[in-house]
């Protein structure tokens, strides 16, 4: 018996600190509901635990992010919605000034509201903003760059990178005079006969000693009406269809060739009948398709005037306007060619993944007069209610196809985010079997250490008491 060392008590408190210790942590897991409070209690659970929190914050403002761009495109769906309405009144309009009823005036006012639609509609393409961030003026699609063109459009299918063609051949215009000056001779200050001018179906009545002025003036207005345009009255004589192309029709008639002549077109440009006719060409565009071109080989072309597209398989679509008067023979320094360098800068970036580069790129077109070529709209030219009438119906099937767009990648993101709940739901749950305590199971090990704890302490006391009995053999 010793009462040095009193072993009993050493290790029964040994085992009560272990007791007390084991305790604290089964109390810490019941007030914090984890298991894993520290590294020391799962080091490979607290690294997995660390990795799935992160996968499932980023989950969640991925979803946020989902649905800021359905937002988004909410607003520039409600956008188009007006500009196809705007477009419906045009037609609408186009059809009423069709009717051989209407007088020029009355056509006039018709255009006055045509005028106001189209200013209108570049207003909402310039104005709609979400977050100041403009979505319908083409800041939103993909850049490309060229010179010697504009309004150029790709599709989405197109890749990035250089596209490489010639125009050998200019888009022109039909065209009537050109030669002599205006009355006939330079020396002729009034016209010497009556007659009248007949221009694309548009007529205007001349008399006799009309001033060089009022015979300019009168030619430029019925230009103006016959879907034509004049050159200036200080230069040679010369009428040209205002469009560019095959459909740039040019045909005037006179009471005679000789009211012709004495106006000062070429006799050799009036045919009999004293007509003039004359028919613009589409440009001639030949496609590099090598390297580093990237024009498919079975790519091809498609002309309406300066209007150029190149299509190719997989909904591969290029359309741009050409510059007037530039090919093979007026440049002098390419020969005609354009370089279309493609970027895949431009379009709205949206983060919908947890990690980097989990994105989904958002392209809106411009959704401008200019490039729906309706920006030169006029019923008031002979035949420019029927043009107005294919030109918004080109500009509506423009819209819808956006529009149609837009709806993709809104049911697009509609799925993402749905998605990206579930998966977060789904991660939740799994970390939870990692660092959630089982509040059952932690309950029953709190209990049994508890009773432990307190036999523990019971049999401290009494190995505490043991060296009292060493006085016994000292009586």
């Amino acid at each position: 018996m010793r009462i040095n060392n009193n072993m009993s008590a050493v290790i029964t408190n040994n085992q009560l600190l272990g007791t007390e210790s084991s305790l604290a942590d089964v109390m810490e897991k019941l007030s914090s509901g984890f298991s894993i409070n520290h590294a020391s209690d799962d080091p490979s659970g607290i690294a997995i635990a660390g990795k799935m929190q992160a996968q499932i914050d980023g989950l969640g403002k991925a979803s946020t992010n989902s649905s800021d761009g359905i937002s988004v495109l909410q607003t520039a769906e409600g956008a188009l919605n007006e500009v196809t309405d705007m477009i419906q009144r045009m037609r609408e309009l186009s059809v009423q000034a069709a009717n051989g009823t209407n007088s020029d005036s009355e056509r006039e006012t018709i255009q006055k509201e045509i005028d106001s639609l189209l200013e209108e509609i570049d207003r909402v393409a310039e104005t709609t903003e979400f977050n100041t961030i403009n979505l319908l003026n083409g800041s939103l699609d993909n850049r490309t760059y060229a010179e010697h063109a504009t309004r150029m459009q790709t599709s989405n299918t197109v890749p990035a990178g250089l596209y490489t063609l010639t125009i050998t051949s200019a888009a022109t215009r039909g065209t009537a005079g050109g030669v002599n000056p205006l009355l006939g001779n330079a020396t002729a200050t009034a016209l010497s006969m009556a007659g009248t001018m007949n221009i694309n179906g548009y007529g205007v009545e001349f008399t006799e000693g009309m001033s060089r002025e009022a015979v300019y003036e009168a030619m430029r207005d019925a230009c103006e009406k016959g879907s034509a345009t004049i050159s200036d009255p200080d230069e040679n004589i010369a009428i040209y269809s205002l469009k560019y192309g095959a459909k740039a029709d040019l045909e005037i008639e006179f009471s005679s060739k000789e009211f012709a002549v004495a106006l000062g077109f070429p006799e050799d440009q009036i045919t009999e009948g004293a007509i003039i006719q004359n028919v613009g060409v589409d440009a001639v565009v030949e496609l590099d398709k090598t390297s580093p071109s990237m024009f498919g080989p079975q790519a091809t072309t498609g002309y309406d005037g300066n209007h150029i597209t190149v299509t190719d398989v997989d909904g591969f679509e290029l359309s741009f306007l050409a510059e007037a008067g530039f090919d093979a023979t007026t440049d002098t320094v390419t020969g005609g060619k354009i370089e279309f360098n493609v970027t895949d800068i431009g379009s709205m970036t949206l983060h919908v993944g947890a990690n980097k580069n989990q994105n989904m790129e958002v392209r809106i077109a411009a959704v401008t007069t200019e490039f729906m070529y309706i920006d030169d709209l006029s019923v008031t030219r002979v035949n420019g209610p029927e043009d107005a009438l294919d030109s918004l119906d080109t500009a509506l099937n423009y819209v819808t196809s956006v529009r149609s767009q837009l709806g993709a990648y809104e049911n697009r993101l509609e799925h993402t985010t749905k998605s990206l709940d579930t998966t977060e739901e789904n991660m939740t749950s799994a970390i939870s079997r990692v660092e959630d305590a089982d509040m059952a199971t932690t309950m029953v090990e709190y209990t049994k250490l508890n009773v432990l704890e307190q036999a523990g302490t019971s049999a401290l006391a009494q190995a505490n008491e043991l060296p009292q009995l060493a006085l016994q053999l000292l009586q």
